[in-house]
């Protein structure tokens, strides 16, 4: 796995193989995180990325949140409870020099309760496949107050989510065995 653009490009992240079943830990292919990011980019709906303040739930490695890094995102707050996980994500960390610009929060990000900071712009979320996780965040993203008004969520499953009120889905788009669903906050 490798940093796909921005300043970043082509530094190397930690290798985990196919991923790590028993971990929950399968990482977005380098196509598949290519691809999500030249739709934020180059997408209609205008991009979220620079300056974002980006959370990253189930976080993995963290390759989604540092590719927004390298692509001009402010600040990046990385959430998983996975003993595997937090270990990658902080050696991919260290290795793109990102220590004061990122949180790793060791959290349930179906579970993270009431937002006492600013909200985030831009969200990734890649839960574990099959086990309606993604809908459980959103729900508490929404509940909490973590998403500013206009926010963007980059959701990967591989079904067709449940995406709800008051989020609007904008976009869909199938890489494999991936979706790819971009949804947007309302604005006001």
């Amino acid at each position: 796995m490798r940093i796909v653009g921005g300043r970043l490009r082509g530094l190397k992240l930690a290798d985990v193989g196919a991923g790590d079943a028993a971990a929950h830990l399968r990482p977005t292919t380098d196509r598949v995180r290519e691809s999500v990011f030249n739709l934020l980019i180059n997408g209609t709906h205008g991009n979220p990325i620079p300056d974002a303040r980006v959370l990253d739930l189930f976080a993995g490695t963290g390759a989604l949140g540092l590719e927004a890094l390298s692509r001009g995102a402010s600040r990046v707050a990385f959430v998983d409870d996975g003993v595997a996980a937090r270990a990658l994500l902080r050696t991919n960390i260290e290795k793109a020099r990102a220590m004061g610009v990122t949180d790793v929060w060791r959290r349930d990000a179906t579970n993270l309760g009431e937002n006492r900071g600013a909200g985030y712009g831009l969200v990734f979320l890649d839960p574990p496949y099959g086990k309606a996780l993604g809908e459980l965040a959103v729900a508490g993203l929404i509940a909490g107050g973590w998403l500013t008004p206009g926010a963007m969520i980059v959701w990967e499953d591989n079904r067709p989510p449940a995406v709800p009120a008051p989020l609007i889905q904008i976009d869909q788009r199938q890489y494999g065995d991936s979706i790819i669903t971009l949804a947007r906050a309302p604005s006001a």
